[in-house]
């Protein structure tokens, strides 16, 4: 698929980059992204107002009173063609998650069953991948993570809980994701993380960003609780749960 433009409304229109969740569209929806952040900067894009990256595609807010999107379009094509991928190479974590306690689990065994794997078997195979950051959205910082491998491909559940508790990961299609806060939710919940995914005490309080790379540790509960209580005091240096560059 090219790359096609479609109005959103008569002040923002969509650049769709293709149809479907993969990193490499992910990477030049980013590239675009980063490319006209510069341009605004160096002001050689003026009435832009903001640009909001998904997983396929990038939408532009513009001032109607300043341009157009026939005033726009020409010069977003020739970021375009630059090719420009994305950017960053991202972070990569590694973050801590308890699988085996029930409380923080609840849908493991089901997980388990209708994949024809053993709990362990879950486990592994989604500790032992490193997921990809797409976008972070839904809520402040939650991250939609694409690489689960395909034996754990199931939908969301059919009855979405009224409040999934703070820092669980879950599971849905082809996606793992971690709720920032209590909320509501419809994915399968197989463990839950010390750490917060938005803290407004950090310098960047939403813990991912797009394009970070992130793998999962399997930890005890006894590990948990006392990560869980620095992260609580505010005594948690997030970094220390980054990898070094490969």
């Amino acid at each position: 698929m090219g790359v096609r433009y479609l109005n959103c409304g008569d002040t923002a229109f969509s650049v769709e980059f293709g149809t479907a969740i993969e990193p490499a569209i992910n990477a030049r929806v980013m590239g675009l992204h980063a490319a006209i952040k510069d341009a605004m900067a160096a002001d050689r894009l003026s009435g832009v107002v903001e640009t909001v990256p998904s997983f396929r595609a990038l939408l532009v807010h513009y001032d109607p009173l300043s341009t157009s999107r026939a005033a726009l379009e020409p010069a977003i094509d020739a970021l375009v063609a630059q090719g420009r991928g994305a950017t960053a190479a991202g972070r990569r974590w590694r973050i801590p998650c308890c699988y085996d306690d029930p409380e923080f689990a609840p849908d493991l065994p089901e997980v388990a069953e209708r994949t024809r794997l053993t709990a362990q078997q879950v486990i592994a195979l989604h500790s032992g991948v490193a997921f990809t950051v797409y976008v972070v959205g839904f809520m402040p910082g939650f991250p939609y993570m694409g690489g689960l491998p395909k034996e754990l491909d199931l939908p969301r559940r059919k009855q979405p809980r009224v409040a999934v508790p703070q820092s669980s990961v879950a599971i849905a299609l082809v996606m793992t994701g971690i709720y920032p806060w209590q909320s509501p939710g419809g994915w399968h919940l197989i463990g839950r993380t010390p750490l917060l995914m938005f803290d407004p005490r950090r310098a960047e309080p939403s813990l991912f960003g797009p394009a970070d790379r992130v793998r999962f540790q399997p930890i005890a509960r006894a590990e948990f609780d006392a990560i869980a209580a620095k992260q609580k005091a505010g005594t948690l240096d997030a970094a220390a749960f980054r990898e070094a560059p490969a």
